[in-house]
């Protein structure tokens, strides 16, 4: 069992506006662990354009006030959501009422089947918190790809053509300005997560990702990548998935459960990437796969708090 490495200062107060470019912001948030995401925005003559929110009202509301700060408070006229999970998306409620938000077609619906924002969970300590937020899906809704502007800038919006992270990823590619947000197809020195996707999917999201001609690419968690170190992280991540198919096939054939394979598994130098737990809910993933069986949430997350020892940490 891996040991979780110390996470570095992830209160809200941690979190900075970086401008990739001009008129390009990256909203970073350390250390990138549950809950904690990064998110953007795109400003030109006639407003911004946000690219996700964040878990809970108080770590939106800080994005947002800054941001607005940051762009002389241009309107923000419409907001895309990378993905359904909740640090990306919670935090649409917070928006103005006139701002549309976009995401894809089957992220709306798994958004709104999301029940960790209204029912407290036992799985988090500190239990999350989440504040005075309630579901805001989307309201258009894509299912290829879409392009917007603001002002005489284009912002590209495409999903993958597979379920990577989730069946509903989006990622935000700028051609002009060469930077590419990809919400949770990448991670950066944190441990990616498949739970609703899968690990082929992942795979070949890692070649499609590398089609971009990016010079900034901001990731759903962890440090802003440059060109020249991007082959590297997808490098890692594909290391990371084969890991995981390898030690599912394996644990199949040996008649091992998920948690058991995780046990057995040596993470090598994957165990000191933030949340190295997250081995048991992709190998819950891939075993379903495997063995054509449905995957159980509430049983990955159990049992990654037998292989962790107890509740994930979080910030939130």
């Amino acid at each position: 069992m891996a040991t979780p490495a110390a996470p570095d200062d992830a209160s809200p107060h941690a979190a900075r506006l970086e401008e990739i470019t001009p008129g390009v912001h990256a909203w970073i948030q350390p250390d990138g662990s549950w809950w904690i995401n990064n998110a953007g925005a795109v400003t030109d003559t006639t407003g911004t354009i946000v690219i996700d929110t964040c878990a809970t009202e108080e770590r939106t509301r800080r994005f947002l006030t800054t941001l607005t700060a940051a762009t002389g408070d241009a309107p923000l006229h419409t907001a895309v959501n990378t993905h359904h999970h909740g640090d990306h998306a919670y935090g649409n409620s917070l928006l103005p009422a006139t701002t549309t938000i976009i995401g894809h077609e089957r992220m709306r619906r798994s958004l709104l089947a999301d029940t960790f924002l209204a029912h407290p969970s036992p799985y988090w300590q500190p239990a999350p918190s989440w504040g005075d937020l309630t579901l805001r899906p989307p309201t258009r809704t894509i299912r290829d790809e879409l392009v917007l502007t603001t002002g005489r800038t284009r912002v590209e919006l495409h999903h993958p053509g597979a379920s990577v992270h989730t069946g509903g990823d989006l990622v935000v590619w700028l051609p002009r300005q060469r930077v590419l947000f990809t919400g949770d197809l990448l991670f950066h020195r944190v441990t990616p997560m498949i739970a609703s996707g899968t690990a082929t999917g992942a795979l070949r999201g890692l070649n499609w990702l590398s089609t971009f001609p990016a010079r900034h690419v901001i990731p759903g968690h962890g440090r802003p990548i440059d060109a020249a170190d991007l082959p590297r992280v997808i490098a890692d991540h594909e290391r990371y998935y084969r890991l995981v198919l390898h030690t599912a096939h394996n644990g199949v054939r040996r008649g091992l459960t998920p948690l058991q394979a995780a046990l057995d598994c040596d993470l090598a130098e994957f165990a000191t990437w933030t949340d190295s737990e997250r081995i048991v809910i992709n190998l819950h993933r891939v075993y379903t796969e495997l063995t054509r069986s449905p995957y159980d949430t509430r049983h990955a997350l159990a049992d990654t708090l037998v292989y962790n020892g107890g509740p994930l940490h979080t910030s939130v």
